[in-house]
């Protein structure tokens, strides 16, 4: 599963790359998305790379995330009682099916597709140049955790 975060915002975007965003629901900055890793999720990572970093996220990291981001219709903390909603009895046991691929996040019935994180402490390396060039876009692998942690 990959976690997905957007990091510029929309001046001078191309309507084709605003479109593929709007697909994933990356509709403002320091908003995270969690997709399944297949084909069409690469193609439109592939699109959207110089406005968005993403990563495979682990379970320690998604549970963390889940626990102080997610959210149900209403603006509902996913907390305790919140859980019982989706059919899970722990925010554990949500990461656990979710990385597993059991359940897609947006399957889960009450639950907002879109985890609003905060601005990077410590700020990001650059939002202009690519990962592999000392910058914050494009593909992380699993250093996708560090950043969302540094975002919670």
């Amino acid at each position: 599963m990959f976690a997905v975060i957007r990091l510029r915002g929309s001046a001078h975007l191309r309507y084709t790359i605003g479109d593929t965003m709007k697909l994933m629901r990356l509709n403002q900055i320091n908003h995270c998305v969690l997709i399944p890793e297949n084909e069409t999720s690469k193609g439109m990572l592939k699109k959207t790379k110089d406005y968005v970093t993403w990563g495979v996220i682990d379970a320690a990291t998604l549970t963390e995330l889940l626990a102080k981001r997610g959210m149900l219709m209403g603006d509902k903390p996913l907390d305790a009682a919140g859980l019982k909603v989706t059919g899970y009895a722990s925010h554990e046991e949500l990461a656990k099916a979710l990385i597993e691929g059991k359940v897609k996040y947006t399957d889960i019935p009450g639950i907002k597709p879109v985890l609003r994180l905060h601005p990077a402490r410590k700020g990001l390396e650059g939002i202009k140049r690519g990962f592999k060039a000392g910058g914050a876009l494009g593909y992380r692998g699993k250093e996708i955790n560090e950043l969302i942690m540094r975002m919670l």
